[in-house]
């Protein structure tokens, strides 16, 4: 039986419609979806969902059986396709679905809502009606978060898949909550001395296996782990803590789950129609039709929506290059050309310079961050000089290069020192992060220090070695969780970490080494301040091949000081190795891989050593050194 909407006004001005339809509005979380409101003294619920080819729309849910003849809502007649209603007596925590019967083939469905701040824990589907209030107490942070986020800032960032970070053993071996990881993850990441926090995309998704890469609930944060306001509480916690907060996020592709996006009003709405642009075949997901207005404001809401109201000081955007050419994971004849005959999906080109011109307009002291995987120019470069935008980029190359080169017997590097040497040729093309991310410790890759060569106790001396290589490049970093300790196990989703491997000391010795990496990186200006120009680099020596041996020179903007990194690649210990230096008096030795506390052999230089009048690598002073094996040596000048 169909009961009376009581009030039939709208939240959605002729202006929203206005910009909603000319792909410019950014702030729709805030008039579609449900919104509890009081009107005329009726507290309840408004609904707005966008359904431009169904027939009838009717909202079904607990509160009446499901019955999709029971609460019908109005359509607009602007031909936005929007369709809306109040319905009194509804309170926070209601369930709820939208019914479309389509104009196409008489096609019926229950779908979740697009705008939905909450939904049920998977495997059930339906959007839960929720308000967003939450009392923040993060303004410290908020406040100088604009130079804790800036390019010319430390960023160390530590990336978490919340649902295996730790677990409880005792209780069945379940996650720890938003709340709990607010316990445990806080106060672990603040001692490692990290300085961001970068989640595995939180928003809801359906298959946990995905890791949160097939999303559907763009505008809430998993259920699996607690409410909305407990996320709020991680990240108000990580702020007042001194930690920032990236997340991943996916405007790329979509699930083909029934109760999403996928065919939402019985025709391709949110995807394109032909599978050659509409459908993944790697992922066996939807595409995004960033062509249509309406998407564009939906996807881009979304973005400001993370920023603004979850506090979030960055999105990191997956699977960029995916969105950038049509024929990306496509043979020939399985993808269509641009108008001008290429492979560059325009369409994308302008929704991702679009989104990001967004982002900093009116967020400016977060950051976006690119992962593409090809040499597409000028990602990380403005808008108005042509480039994508964003603020930074993965440098894939780098950790392909890198992970290969470290994987190789010692006797064999001499032949491939170009990997290791390479991406100075290209670093300062893009502002990059150096990244030893999630997607190379699993699908048989072996965790880092598996993938190490050698007997265990060279194992753990390469994993020290290629941490302190990492940090002493320019670039920003980011290394995947377990990595940290050393684990031995490839990453699983559906396990923790196996954090009683601290037990050990090779394993608490990585742990210590990356912790005390992370503190001098912080307050080392020479290692962040100049990251992305060529003026805060230079090599001393790169050819020394038959020695696996490279040393270079990192500067800073604002200091004098100058940081010399040593590295030994090979596990013969180099003696009195000379190597040029541009001042005189004392290098302090401030950070040395080999030390014993780290659970190297303690070879090293006595804490430092004096420059030399010797010229040497075209510089008028030398420094004679220890170079461990498999070690790295950070050496500091005291003179100007």
């Amino acid at each position: 039986m169909t009961q009376e909407v009581w009030y039939r006004g709208s939240m959605l001005t002729d202006h929203d419609i206005y910009l909603f339809k000319q792909g410019n509005h950014f702030r729709l979380h805030e008039k579609m979806g449900a919104h509890i409101l009081t009107v005329e003294g009726v507290r309840g619920v408004h609904f707005a969902v966008w359904a431009p080819n169904a027939e009838r729309v009717s909202v079904v849910g607990d509160f009446n059986q499901w019955d999709p003849e029971s609460h019908p809502l109005d359509v607009r007649g602007d031909g936005s396709g929007i369709w809306e209603g109040f319905i009194p007596g509804l309170e926070q925590g209601a369930t709820y679905k939208y019914h479309i019967f389509s104009k196409s083939n008489g096609y019926r469905v229950d779908k979740g809502d697009p705008f939905a701040f909450f939904w049920e824990t998977p495997p059930k589907t339906a959007s839960i009606v929720w308000d967003l209030d939450y009392p923040w107490e993060d303004s410290h942070w908020m406040s100088r978060r604009r130079e804790a986020n800036a390019l010319n800032a430390p960023h160390s960032i530590y990336e978490v898949h919340l649902g295996s970070w730790r677990r409880v053993p005792e209780e069945d071996n379940r996650p720890l909550t938003y709340r709990e990881m607010g316990d445990y993850l806080v106060s672990y990441v603040r001692d490692m001395g990290f300085t961001h926090v970068e989640f595995l995309p939180v928003m809801e998704h359906p298959f946990y296996g995905s890791w949160g890469y097939q999303t559907v609930g763009y505008f809430a944060p998993t259920a699996r782990y607690g409410t909305p306001q407990d996320f709020m509480a991680l990240i108000d916690r990580l702020h007042r803590n001194d930690i920032g907060v990236i997340l991943d996020w996916v405007p790329s592709h979509f699930p083909s789950d029934e109760h999403g996006l996928v065919y939402f009003d019985g025709t391709y709405l949110f995807e394109h129609a032909d599978p050659k642009k509409g459908f993944h075949p790697e992922w066996n997901s939807y595409i995004f039709n960033h062509g249509r207005y309406e998407v564009r404001s939906f996807l881009i809401s979304s973005a400001i929506h993370w920023l603004n109201r979850y506090h979030a000081d960055g999105l990191r955007v997956d699977a960029v290059a995916s969105m950038l050419y049509l024929d990306y994971a496509r043979k020939e004849g399985e993808w269509i050309p641009n108008p001008y005959g290429g492979r560059e999906n325009l369409d994308a080109i302008y929704f991702i310079q679009r989104f990001n011109q967004a982002v900093y307009e009116t967020q400016p002291d977060v950051q976006t961050i690119a992962e593409e995987s090809t040499a597409w120019p000028m990602v990380s470069r403005p808008t108005y000089l042509g480039g994508l935008g964003f603020g930074m980029k993965w440098n894939m190359g780098w950790m392909h290069d890198t992970l290969e080169y470290f994987s190789k017997d010692p006797i064999h590097r001499k032949y491939h020192q170009n990997q290791l040497t390479f991406n100075i040729w290209y670093a300062f093309f893009e502002n990059f992060i150096l990244p030893l991310s999630h997607d190379e410790v699993v699908y048989g890759k072996g965790s880092l220090l598996r993938r190490m060569p050698g007997d265990d106790w060279q194992k753990f001396a390469n994993l020290r070695l290629l941490f302190g290589y990492m940090l002493g490049q320019p670039g920003k970093k980011l290394l995947f969780m377990g990595g940290e300790f050393g684990q031995w196990d490839e990453w699983y989703h559906e396990k923790s970490l196996d954090w009683d491997l601290l037990e050990y000391p090779f394993h608490q010795g990585v742990q210590s080494w990356v912790r005390d990496l992370n503190r001098f990186y912080r307050t080392e200006r020479a290692l962040f301040e100049d990251d992305f120009s060529s003026q805060g680099f230079e090599w001393v020596d790169f050819h020394d091949a038959d020695a696996s041996m490279i040393a270079f020179l990192r500067k800073g903007k604002t200091t004098k000081r100058v940081v010399l990194v040593a590295a030994n690649f090979t596990p013969v210990p180099r003696s009195d190795y000379r190597l040029g230096v541009p001042t005189g008096g004392f290098w302090e030795e401030v950070l040395n891989s080999d030390a014993e506390i780290y659970g190297g052999s303690g070879m090293g230089n006595s804490g430092g050593v004096h420059a030399q009048p010797t010229a040497s690598h075209g510089r008028p002073y030398s420094v004679s050194l220890v170079v461990p094996p498999l070690g790295v040596v950070f050496l500091r000048s005291t003179e100007p």
